[in-house]
């Protein structure tokens, strides 16, 4: 198993370093070019949701084993507003932002697993995994 890396998320660089460091996590384990492209996007809608609602946070990506399948995960984590609907932003077209709407609903397309955790005033965590073909 790899270790796992991180990538603090404070600016919009840190939104790149964190697109990269999947994508190339995702090369290392072996992942075709289009799961690297699917991956290395939705970090970077989750990257860019934490850097426009909390500020800051967290990207963490591991390496993940179940059941004998081979895959990565990805663990976003803040502590900013929290979602008070979660129901309600994993809606295609929803948008706080006058964007297009397609952050959170579009990375859960490109995984295979998609998890959100929130608390409102406490924060969010959201963690996906796609797994090896």
């Amino acid at each position: 198993m790899t270790q796992a890396k991180a990538a603090v998320i404070r600016s919009d660089l840190d939104i790149v370093i964190a697109r990269t460091l999947a994508r190339d996590t995702a090369k290392a384990l072996g992942f075709g070019a289009i799961d690297q492209a699917r991956i290395a996007t939705a970090v970077s809608e989750l990257a860019r949701n934490i850097f426009l609602y909390a500020g800051t946070g967290n990207i963490t990506v591991r390496e993940v084993e179940r059941h004998g399948r081979k895959g990565i995960e990805i663990v976003c984590e803040d502590q900013g507003p929290g979602i008070a609907d979660i129901d309600l932003v994993m809606q295609d077209g929803y948008s706080t932002s006058r964007g297009m709407g397609m952050g959170l609903p579009g990375a859960k397309r490109l995984m295979d697993d998609f998890d959100i955790y929130s608390k409102e005033n406490e924060g969010t965590t959201i963690i996906c995994r796609k797994w090896r073909s």
